[in-house]
Parts: C-alpha cells; structure tokens; sequence
C-alpha cells in the first residue's frame, strides 16, 4: 500500500469552506443550523458523494458517509469531527478532522487500499456550545449521554427550542432515533489541533492522546440590592459585582491550589445588572467551566470554589445561587486506537508525543459507545478558537496520512 496525501486539494478544502461564513477573512463564523452552517454540510455532502461515499443524516443532523467494506455486517470505524466555528474564530478547529477524514479515505482509494470493516466519516452537530449552550450535541445524542427528552427542552439564544430550529433547518425524524448502541463501531479516531503549545514547544509532530479532560460548566448567579451610586453608603451595600469579584478570585485561587497543571477552570460571561455606571449592582450572572482530566480532582475544586462562594454571601449579604449545565466524566483513550495510532507513526518514522487534551471534543462521548482515540498537530503558539489560528500543511498533510494508516489497521481487524 503506497499512501500519499494530496496537501494541495486538502489545503484548497479547507480554504473552500473557511469562506462558508458569516465573518470576514481571516475570521469565521459557522453556528449550527444557520443558513451559513447549511451551505456548509451541502458542500460537504457533495464532495463525499463525488468519492462515491454513501450518505446518510441523522435527526439531529450528524452527518455519516460510508466507504463500504467487504463485510458489511462487521461492525464499521469511524472518523470525523466538526465544523461549526464559534464567532470570530479560525479555519482549523474541527474542520482538520472532517476535512483530514475525508482526504485520509481518498488516499487509501488511491492507493487501491481495500477496508474489511466499512469506514465511515462523521460530521459532528455543533460541537461548540455556542447556539445551545451545550456542547458536543451531535455526539451527546449518539451516545445516550444526552436523551432525546432533554434535548428537546433545549432553546438559543433566541428562545427558539431546538426542535423548531433543526425541523426548520429540515432535520428530519424523530430524535429518539439518533442514540447508537454500545458497539455500533469497532473503532473511533479523531485528527484534530491541539488547540494549546506543548507539541510545538517540543518541536515533535504529533500528539497521540492518552486522556480527555471534561468539563463541568454551571451559571452562578449573585442577588444583591441595587441602589444610587451616590446615595447607599458603602457600608449598607450589597453589591453583587464585589461579591461575584471575590469568587472569581477564588475560582483561579481553586485551581492553582488543586496539585495539577491539568486542573483548569475559567469564568468566561459576567452578565451585570442593570449595568449603569451610577447604579449598584443588583444581579450579577457568571458562567464557570472547570476541566480536568481527573474527576475526583476536578469536583474538589468545584467543592472549594462553592464553599468559597457560600462564605462571601454570608459575608456580603448577597445571595449565590449555582445552576449546574452539565458535569461530563473524563475519559481514557482506548489502547486498541492509541497502539495502532503509535505502529502508524513508527512505519512511517515520524516521532510522537503522548499527551493529554485539555479541550474536550466529540471523542469524549463517541468513547462512551466505542474504542476511541485522538490524534493531535501542532498549531501555531497554540492559538484556537481566534481568527489567526493556524496548523501548517505539512502537519495537517502529517496527520492525514498517520490517520489514513491508522484507518487501513482498524478497518482490516476482524
């Protein structure tokens, strides 16, 4: 089997679809179920059409094409990832994995290469939580870790229910039909950017990873008392805002105490009410997201962090409410992807980096139905989910063919 990835139409696809956006260059915007995210998947379905790939779309609005196997009973693999872009975000995030996917399946075509187990390429369902306020929704549903139920009390930003966006974006089906079983796939790989620096600080090409961090992400709200700017005296206030201050503080206080650079956590929306310059605070909405990769660790932290908060309302008058969005388990990368990832690097005498995301991505939940791994490159002083983020095309080119390897290995296992 001679691979060889063509860096040429990968880099003019990915250019392609960075310009399916409601951003300007070198931004873009891709929020699911937009009329913009819609001529995206279009143009992607028919580029996977034209390699003869069979197509199919859930209810939710994953997208599965399938180069069929020999044996079409045995359990399939999978590739893929997403290519919905947060506002004002880069060309890499995701696109990589869908786009890398589809280049790893062509070459291992060209190469007359011949998969026993069918091998499939998934487009993901807004992985970013941008619109619904949760992410990974595509994968969630697949795995069961989000019931059909649950998704349907989902609303935008706009109050708009997730039923009537995806029916009026033409998801068609009920959403019960989405979940996979346990064992619908014998294996799951997904190429992406490492969205941070330690593999370009190390000058080593790619990243095979061990484990997942997850998040847990709740809304914090502060209810305090408003008032004149100049007519409360400080010492009758109960102002939100300090209070909401002195827990942020004790957010990255939490973290930097919990013994492990993989403990994260931000406080990424602060929502002030009535937010007039000579108007006390009265409300105040955080959102906070702790990540880790070990989840005893992490919900140490959120216990410090509450019992943090409870002391400053007692102190402050002030009352802290914590409203939970979700609380995902980490996961631990399958031996059965992460060895083959390792034999595809050592034939091919690329060097490799174990490592471990911090982001979390749809191999998260595609792990709870499946063996899953990643497969990480460099990008460029570790920038993502910004207008100037950036992977070469010689790494993505890299990825591409340790993933069409690593593909042929896992299709041909019976």
């Amino acid at each position: 089997m001679n691979l060889a990835i063509d860096q040429d139409r990968l880099l003019s696809e990915i250019e392609a679809l960075a310009r399916i956006s409601d951003a300007e260059a070198p931004a873009v915007t891709r929020i699911v179920f937009t009329p913009t995210d819609l001529e995206a998947r279009a143009w992607l379905r028919a580029r996977c059409v034209e390699q003869g790939l069979a197509v199919r779309q859930d209810a939710i609005g994953n997208i599965f094409a399938r180069w069929t196997g020999t044996d079409e009973k045995a359990a399939p693999i999978a590739t893929g990832s997403h290519f919905d872009a947060i506002p004002n975000a880069g060309k890499y995030d995701g696109v990589v994995g869908v786009l890398g996917g589809l280049e790893a399946i062509r070459a291992l075509q060209r190469s007359e290469f011949r998969p026993t187990r069918s091998v499939e390429l998934i487009l993901f369902t807004s992985e970013e939580p941008t619109r619904f306020g949760i992410g990974c929704l595509g994968s969630r549903m697949l795995s069961g870790t989000l019931t059909a139920e649950a998704a349907r009390q989902l609303t935008d930003t706009s109050d708009q229910t997730l039923e009537h966006v995806r029916q009026e974006a033409d998801m068609r089906g009920d959403l019960e039909s989405v979940r996979l079983n346990s064992g619908h796939y014998s294996a799951f790989v997904e190429l992406h950017i490492e969205q941070g620096p330690l593999l370009e600080r190390a000058r080593v090409p790619l990243g095979i990873v061990e484990s997942i961090a997850a998040p847990a992400s709740y809304q914090l709200i502060a209810e305090g008392a408003g008032g004149h700017a100049g007519g409360v005296l400080m010492a009758d206030r109960k102002d939100s805002l300090c209070a909401a201050a002195e827990i942020i503080l004790a957010v990255e206080e939490a973290t930097l105490s919990s013994g492990s650079s993989d403990t994260v956590a931000t406080v990424g929306i602060c929502d002030v009410f009535p937010g007039a310059v000579n108007s006390i605070p009265s409300r105040v909405r955080l959102t906070l997201d702790v990540r880790d990769t070990n989840l005893p660790r992490r919900d140490r932290v959120l216990q410090t962090i509450q019992d943090k908060a409870h002391h400053v309302s007692k102190k402050r008058g002030v009352s802290i409410q914590f409203h939970i969005v979700n609380a995902d388990a980490p996961a631990i990368c399958s031996s059965i992807v992460t060895e083959a990832l390792i034999r595809s690097c050592s034939k091919h005498n690329l060097p490799f980096q174990k490592i471990v995301s911090r982001a979390y991505h749809d191999s998260l939940f595609m792990s709870r139905v499946a063996p899953a791994g990643m497969l990480f490159i460099p990008c460029r002083n570790g920038y993502s989910h910004r207008p100037d983020e950036f992977a070469s095309t010689e790494d993505i080119a890299r990825g591409t063919l340790i993933l069409a390897e690593t593909l042929a290995e896992l299709s041909s296992l019976i």
